[in-house]
């Protein structure tokens, strides 16, 4: 345990891409709870060489699930002369279901003693349902879950709507919402006296952008409204869902695409570019939609940027009981106009919208490291 050994304890952690933000956040969060980390993971695009140790497992691309199939197999020839580094881990922190496949088979082929840890970022529509293929795939996913010490979730309706109803009481869970690090170049919190602008109301729809519901409920809302709205995209389009995307934008009054930031340390400006952030999302539509907790609200509610999210969502029910953001209904369209026009009316609600979220805790925005090694020092050896 942390308390009762000379030496931090030593992670292994297996992410899927090591220029990913959220894995970069991850990695923060375990070196600034002062563990040593080594990082097992492939890369997606050119690799930028990571500020951390690390074994790299070759290229992946998105959507390529033969090509991660062919990773597992190869993986544990890639590791062989890394072997003593991972024996000496005592946890194996994998994220995701993939890389929970990879760390439970290099485990076994390797010998490896340290606790394995999953981490449950989504639940992949594959997973969800009652038809052959998920009910195949929870087969595998419940063999994985008999070897793990422990669970990690970043929204309680993951273990309720998932882990309860079909793994109950196979492996502990622990709750590890997508907060800021405490530590990171993310900056101060914004000024309480800063107001909404005199021009247009700009929503500002941040990060991984695959809900193609989402674009078309946006560019109707700022061509409707004609100028008094603005739309603001910035992050990772996701091109089998938007394969045209720079086209589509250009396309859509009074919306703006600016490209990719780098989190932590755009944050503090792109969100005081905009008075809304939009957190609602269809993507996978009746589940994984409806159970997750965005970074956006987050990262929006530390820079007193209120978010909008639909009824019935984890999203929703999470700003309704800070009192912390804007609930729609369906038909969203029509719910979602009307809010819009209320608040162009009289702005007053957004304003005391940020006081709320000003009001708040630090902690219900950002993780300090005493959360991160409670969490490990629940399975390290």
């Amino acid at each position: 345990m942390i308390g009762e050994t000379a030496q931090p304890p030593h992670i292994a952690f297996f992410g899927h891409n090591p220029g990913d933000a959220a894995v970069k956040r991850r990695m923060s969060a375990f070196c600034r709870a002062g563990f040593e980390v080594t990082g097992v993971m492939p890369h997606r695009g050119p690799l930028e060489p990571p500020d951390w140790p690390h074994i790299d497992l070759g290229e992946t691309r998105d959507n390529d699930y033969a090509g991660r199939l062919k990773l597992i197999r190869r993986s544990a020839r890639l590791l062989a002369p890394h072997i003593d580094r991972l024996r000496s881990a005592d946890v194996i922190y994998a994220r995701n279901l993939d890389m929970l496949m990879l760390a439970y088979r290099l485990r076994r082929q390797l010998r490896l003693g340290g606790a394995l840890v999953y981490e449950c970022l989504d639940i992949h529509h594959r997973l969800t349902g009652d038809g052959m293929a998920a009910r195949l795939l929870r087969g595998i996913e419940r063999r994985l879950l008999r070897e793990c010490a422990l669970v990690v979730v970043s929204s309680p309706r993951f273990e309720s709507e998932h882990f309860a109803r079909y793994f109950p009481g196979l492996a502990p869970v622990a709750l590890l919402e997508n907060r800021l690090v405490e530590g990171d170049a993310f900056g101060p919190r914004p000024d309480p006296a800063q107001r909404p602008g005199d021009g247009p109301l700009r929503i500002g729809w941040f990060g991984n952008l695959r809900c193609r519901r989402s674009f078309d409920v946006l560019s109707a809302l700022a061509a409707r409204c004609d100028g008094r709205v603005q739309i603001v995209l910035r992050g990772y389009p996701a091109r089998s869902v938007f394969p045209e995307f720079e086209a589509e934008v250009s396309a859509a009054p009074h919306m703006e695409w600016h490209g990719r930031y780098a989190a932590p340390l755009d944050l503090s400006w792109i969100y005081a570019d905009v008075d809304l952030v939009w957190a609602a999302d269809w993507y996978e539509e009746g589940a994984n939609s409806l159970w997750l907790l965005p970074n956006r609200i987050y990262e929006g509610g530390y820079f007193a940027t209120p978010a909008i999210a639909v009824r019935g969502t984890e999203t929703a029910r999470w700003l309704v009981d800070r009192s912390a953001g804007f609930v729609i209904d369906e038909p969203v369209s029509a719910s979602l106009e009307r809010l819009i026009s209320r608040l162009l009316k009289d702005p007053a609600e957004i304003v005391e919208a940020r006081q709320t979220l000003l009001g708040l805790p630090r902690e219900t925005f950002v993780e300090s490291p005493e959360i991160m090694r409670a969490l490990i020092d629940r399975v390290a050896r």
